[in-house]
């Protein structure tokens, strides 16, 4: 970490922790995306020490998420404690409403994206997750969603599944090496493969990695900037040709 932005993301993360310890009390950060989670989740697992720590969303698959260090006498009601609401929207189902939407209406109203997680957008139905601060200023000012009428309540569950799509890619790859599946999911030569992961335009698990003899394993994301995002899906043995066959599944 060598980004003078992540140098201040591990010192916020050092604050929580010296903060729980001071005063013996669970701390919370604001909303993180998704790479900030795998590096908070590092971080945590190397320097928390007798504490516990937590990243949650409100769902079991939420991308954005909240983290929580807390002493261990809290472990039986933390997830109750996070600092955040479930706001439902209705409307027509004949109006179509996309996730876009919802998040510029939010951000009409000058709310930073740390104080909002996901945003799950159905027919006729929409929940998004955002702190108690952030929902009473959304529950009284808007109205509307872009030109359709809503109505919002904050007193149901979660209930919409987060289902996302996938196009898959069937292959073989000498081994599970980033180079090799990066060139199979970009359907790009090896040697451009490696050239993107050497210019930093390849992630593993949200991460940035740029060794291109680094292992993937089952269930790894894969992001390769310019093409998208993909899940290492299944590894399902050797070919006659000692050739690894896989399956990747792209998010679209």
């Amino acid at each position: 970490m060598n980004d003078p932005t992540d140098k201040l993301f591990t010192a916020r993360l050092g604050d929580m922790t010296a903060l729980c310890e001071r005063n013996s009390a669970p701390v919370f950060s604001s909303f993180l995306d998704e790479r900030q989670c795998a590096e908070a989740e590092a971080w945590c697992a190397r320097n928390v020490g007798s504490l516990r720590y937590l990243l949650w969303g409100g769902y079991e698959d939420a991308r954005r998420k909240m983290l929580s260090v807390y002493p261990d006498y809290c472990e039986d009601y933390i997830l109750a404690e996070f600092p955040f609401v479930c706001l439902t929207f209705t409307y027509r189902e004949e109006d179509s409403l996309s996730h876009r939407d919802f998040l510029g209406s939010f951000m009409g109203l000058q709310l930073k994206r740390d104080v909002i997680g996901d945003i799950v957008v159905s027919e006729g139905t929409a929940q998004a997750f955002v702190t108690g601060v952030a929902a009473r200023l959304i529950s009284g000012s808007l109205s509307k969603i872009g030109r359709v009428g809503v109505k919002i309540s904050d007193d149901k569950p979660f209930i919409l599944e987060n289902a996302q799509k996938y196009q898959e890619i069937s292959g073989t790859v000498a081994s599970l090496r980033l180079d090799c599946v990066v060139g199979l999911a970009a359907r790009i030569s090896r040697e451009k493969a490696a050239a993107l992961i050497r210019t930093d335009r390849a992630e593993v698990n949200h991460l940035p990695v740029s060794s291109v003899s680094h292992e993937l394993r089952g269930g790894d994301v894969l992001s390769i900037r310019g093409y998208g995002r993909f899940v290492l899906s299944e590894i399902n043995g050797y070919t006659k040709k000692d050739r690894i066959h896989i399956i990747l599944k792209k998010y679209i």
